[in-house]
């Protein structure tokens, strides 16, 4: 599903009663404040859906797929994202 065509169901679920500018404004605000919980308080839970936290990769030693030459790959952060048993059951 993309942004558009979940701007889309909204604004059925809604019964038109918000434009699809002020809902795409909506969605921006939302994942903006997951995105900004995530970073700071290292997770964020949604009941029901699942849990987003923070995920620190060690630095690690991998390698060029076309020439075979070990590269050093550095350390980072990413998000990893933990169905609710509800959502899991669902699925």
């Amino acid at each position: 599903m993309t942004k558009a065509e979940l701007i889309e169901k909204l604004q059925k679920g809604a019964g038109k009663d918000l434009s699809k500018r002020a809902l795409g404004q909506l969605v921006d605000e939302v994942f903006d404040h997951i995105a900004k919980s995530v970073k700071k308080e290292k997770r964020f839970a949604y009941p029901g859906f699942g849990t987003f936290t923070l995920r620190k990769r060690a630095a690690r030693v991998g390698r060029n797929p076309r020439t075979g030459v070990e590269i050093k790959i550095g350390a980072s952060k990413t998000v990893a994202f933990k169905p609710a048993p509800n959502l899991k059951s669902s699925l």
